[in-house]
This record gives structure tokens, sequence and C-alpha cells, in this order.
């Protein structure tokens, strides 16, 4: 009874440490400061870029907000549509642009305003389907859910900076990667801008912002960049995945959720290195200033029209151009794919402090990115993401071979002695005590210990978990093939018995989409279920049969490779616990 008790509080234990293991940890997690809260440092201030046509300096503030609301009256669609995707083209091709030409990345820059507003993946696609759209992640300022980057100047005094509406003249056709594109603009009082943009490989732009004072007195500045985004995306409503604006300030990640951010409107925070940016699942936009040199981050939201809008931005200290001077500061931008290998590239190659974090690998991070590491070489030795997880299983089996030895003999010599218990129990009938009492002075006699059989369990919970994160909030496992029907690992298996797994012609409501693999994984449970002491307790016999049931249906909408993995553990599991039994001389 104490082991068939243990064994269901094992089973249970680990569901609850699974779902709940990240919750707990997104409650501790500390409030983002307030401005002006103890401890807050908030910059002082400084003048904020003007209004459109305005030459007088407003009110004092931190940096500039993006100028993205819809006008008033304007009818904004509730979801994106083919319509959709006509009104950016006709965004795009309604003002003068600078191409980016690049295998990774399509898109432009507006010349007016000088712009990073329209990027798509060039390797990454909406579905399975490689023929079907880009993903989308930059739209311009008018479009439906407006996301764009913007690298600019705030004056310090009466100096005429650019601004929104500045058109400014591209010295090349198109932004290719290594060959950078310098835009220029003169205000007409001796101050030349220029902002020079290079493009690596990948997803990295930087950014050289540089002023040329040709004229007779000196002129101040403060350097900003912001990432502005129109609405409210749609996220992953699961703890185990954050998705909103974050950014790594004073060696530290700070996580703000949307709905937080909507409560207290702006959160600030000063930091030397780090970065400030807004991420989705797979996709981040992140903005990197100068790592040495010391910042104003700001998280924003305010609500136009019932339209939300959210920014990131960071403010640089003043810069002075002399008369016949000149200043220069160079910043970048991350947007596109968090591939792992990618942002630990740029962390190492850049300087980039822990640009990783924006993946979110959660508490078992020093066990969930080896993990990561382990599956891509398995990877590029089978040439497919499934086997690797099949082989990684085998690698933590033999890793926990030892254990997992020691646990299945305590468990085989438990049902050995499952004929002297069902004595102990005739013997001493309703005396539950001396029953207990003498089972265990049996254990103590025969050296078995009932709590052992439960390590098996226990020690694959944080494997399961680090497994679950990887395939959960990796890209690399986006849209990755194992064989037949299951086509991406990341996504649930596709067929159901519900419709005979395709052959009756109707898709059952998404709670009835029970797979193949999730019944292979439960029917694995069930026999290695039968390989343990059957429970003397009618009771617990009754909810042990049912445990593979409950199983079947609680990971049939988890991510396929974590059901795969569940079921070829169970495999080798009633392997080697038979060949443990066999020698114990335990019948199977």
């Amino acid at each position: 009874m104490i082991d068939n008790r243990n064994m269901i509080l094992a089973i249970v234990l680990s569901v609850a440490i699974i779902i709940g293991f990240e919750f707990f940890n997104s409650q501790r997690r500390p409030p983002a400061p307030v401005p002006g809260s103890p401890g807050e440092q908030v910059a002082s201030p400084t003048p904020a870029l003007p209004a459109p046509g305005s030459q007088t300096p407003p009110a004092p503030a931190t940096a500039p907000r993006a100028e993205l609301p819809v006008p008033p009256g304007t009818a904004v669609p509730s979801v994106a549509a083919p319509s959709g995707d006509q009104d950016r083209a006709a965004i795009l091709n309604a003002t003068p642009r600078l191409k980016i030409v690049s295998s990774r990345l399509h898109g432009s820059i507006a010349l007016k305003g000088g712009r990073i507003d329209d990027l798509t993946l060039a390797d990454y696609h909406e579905d399975l389907d490689p023929t079907s759209r880009e993903i989308v992640l930059f739209s311009p300022h008018g479009a439906e859910n407006a996301y764009l980057a913007e690298f600019g100047w705030v004056a310090a005094g009466d100096v005429l900076v650019p601004g929104p509406d500045t058109l400014w003249k591209a010295n090349r056709a198109a932004l290719i990667p290594g060959a950078p594109v310098t835009l220029r603009w003169d205000n007409g009082q001796g101050l030349r801008f220029l902002k020079t943009i290079a493009l690596d490989d990948d997803y990295m732009f930087s950014i050289t912002r540089r002023v040329e004072n040709s004229g007779t007195e000196s002129a101040a500045f403060y350097p900003y960049g912001f990432v502005a985004r129109t609405g409210t995306p749609e996220v992953t409503r699961f703890f185990i995945l954050h998705e909103g604006l974050l950014g790594v300030l004073e060696g530290t990640l700070k996580e703000v959720d949307y709905d937080d951010l909507q409560e207290q409107k702006v959160m600030e925070q000063p930091t030397t290195g780090g970065w400030v940016g807004i991420t989705d699942k797979y996709w981040l936009a992140a903005l990197v200033p100068d790592q040495k040199t010391p910042v104003q981050t700001r998280f924003t939201y305010r609500a136009e029209n019932e339209i939300d809008k959210y920014q990131v931005d960071f403010l640089g200290p003043q810069m002075t151009a002399k008369p016949g001077g000149v200043v220069e500061t160079t910043d970048h931008l991350f947007a596109g794919a968090k591939e792992v290998k990618l942002l630990d590239g740029y962390t190492e190659d850049l300087g980039i402090e822990r640009l990783d974090l924006a993946i979110d690998f959660g508490w078992f991070y020093f066990l969930t990115k080896p993990i990561f590491y382990t599956l891509i070489y398995l990877n590029d030795f089978a040439g497919n993401f499934g086997v690797a997880i099949l082989l990684l299983t085998i690698v933590i089996k033999l890793a926990f071979f030892p254990l997992a030895n020691k646990s299945y003999r305590a468990m085989s010599k438990m049902k050995k002695l499952q004929p002297e218990m069902l004595k102990l129990r005739e013997r001493f009938g309703d005396d539950k005590q001396r029953i207990n009492q003498e089972m265990m002075a049996l254990y103590k006699r025969e050296k078995a210990n009932p709590a052992a059989g439960c390590l098996p369990m226990l020690v694959q919970i944080p494997v399961f978990f680090a497994l679950y994160k990887v395939l959960f909030v990796t890209i690399e496992m986006r849209h990755a093939p194992f064989f037949g029907w299951v086509q991406d690992l990341s996504a649930p298996d596709p067929t159901t018995m519900f419709n005979l797994f395709g052959l009756l012609p109707f898709t059952p409501p998404e709670f009835l989409m029970i797979g193949i693999w999730p019944l292979i994984m439960g029917a694995t449970m069930f026999l290695q279920q039968r390989l343990n002491p059957t429970p003397a307790d009618p009771i617990q016999a009754k909810i042990f049969m049912f445990l593979p049931i409950v199983f079947t249906v609680l990971l049939a909408p988890f991510p396929a490779g974590l059901v795969i993995y569940w079921a070829w553990n169970n495999t080798l599991s009633i392997l080697q616990q038979w060949v443990i039994m066999r020698r114990m001389g335990v019948t199977a």
C-alpha cells in the first residue's frame, strides 16, 4: 500500500511540477519598477522631439514617441486579411523607399523619416507550405498592426533636427549585406545629419549616426532609438512562455507583459550595456545601444482611439558638435528570428550582453540549453529532429542507467513480496495499524525500499520539462518534420481517433484531437504499469487503471516531439525493467 501510494504521489507530483513550476517562477519575478519609486533612478529631463512642423521646443520629456496612431475616424480591420495586405502594399508604394536585398530579409526602408518599417523573413512562412506568405515582422505607419524602428536625435536647444516627415537622400538604391547605405539631410543651418545603415548576412542592422557642424555655433543632441508597435498581438495564453516587452538592463533580464504595461503606462531604467525590445514566440525586434555608453531605457504604453500602442526606446547622453566638428555614435537593431546559435554568436562577436535571454528557456536554463545543443548535434548527425529526440532519449537513459537499475530492482523486489503482503492483509483483516507494522518489518527483513520505485518517474521530470521548453520555445523545432503524418514536432499530433485517423471526412473539435502518438504513449504507459506491483487496494487499482487514459488525454495537445520522447522512454524502461525482473526470477 505504501509503495502504491508513493507511486500515485510521484505521478501526481510530476504533473504538478510540470504545470506549476513556471507558474510559480512567473509569480516570484519582481515587478518592474515604477518611475520615481524608491531606489529607481529616473533620467533628468531632456528636450523632446518637436512636433512635425514646429520649431519651438516643447515641454521637457525623455525620448520621442513614435507617431503611430491611426487618424481619428479611420476604420481599422480587426483581423488580418488579404485586403490588409493590399493596404500595406499601397502604403509602401506611396512613399519613396530604399530596398533591402538580402537572402534572409526582404523589405525596404522609408526615406521619409528614415524608418526601418518593412521587413519580412525570407526563411520562414506562415504554415508548412513553402509557398505560403513569408512571416511579416515590420509594417509601416498606417498599416494594420504597424511595427517599426527609428533612430534619430533629440535637440538640446533651438536646433532643427530631422523628424518623421524628413525626406532623406540615399547614396544607393538598395541596402545589401556588405554594402552599407548612407542617408543624408541638411537642416540649412550649417548642420548635416547622416545615418549609415549596414546589414549583416542575417538579422542585425548597425546604424551609425553622424552630425557634421559647418556652422559657427555649437549644437547639442541626444541620440535615441525606438521600436514601436500598434495593437496588442495575440500571445500564447500559457505561463510557460513570455511574449511582450523585455530587455537586459544592468545585467538583469526584465520581462514586462502587455497587460502589466497597460497598468503602469511607463517604466524607466538606466543601464550601461544590454538591450531592450519586443518579443513574440519566435520573433524579436531589439534595440542594442553602444554597450559602453550609459543610456536611459523606457517601456511605454498608450491607447488612442481604443488602439493599443507600445514602445521601447533608449536615450543616450548629450553629444555636442562644435563648429567645424563632428559627433558620431553607433547602435544596432536586431529584427528577425530568435535562432539560438545566432543570438549566442551576436553575444560573443558584438559583445551584446545576454542577447540569448530573448529565448525563454525558463528556470531550467542550465538543463534546457544543453539539451537544445545536444539535439542540434544529434540532428546534424541523423538529419532529422525526430530521430535526434529518439537518440537523446537513449543518451538520457544511459546517463541515469545506474539509478534506474537500482529503482527497478527495488520495484521487482516489491513485486516479488506481493504474495507475502496479501497474506498479511488476509491474516490481520481490517487492523490497518498492525498490517502497516508487519509490512514495515517485512520491508526491513527483505531489505526492500517501497519509495525507491518512484525514482525513475522523479528523475525524468526535469528532463521532460526541459525538453518541453526546447520544443515549445525554439524556432529550430518549428516545422521540423519527423516521419509519416508528423510534419511539425513542435505542434500536436495532427491525427485523431475520433475521425478514424482521417478516414472519416470531418475534423473533430480541438479537445477531441487525440492522435496516434498519444495513443502509443498511453499504451506504453499501460504496459509499463503491468510490470509494477499490483495495488492490493481496489481503489488504488482502479486509479492506476485509469492513469494511462488520463495521461493520454493530458498529453494529446502537447508537441508531438514530446509525446514521441515519452513513448520511446517508456519503451526503453519496459525493456530495462523486464530484463531485471527476469534476472531476479520475478514473473513479468
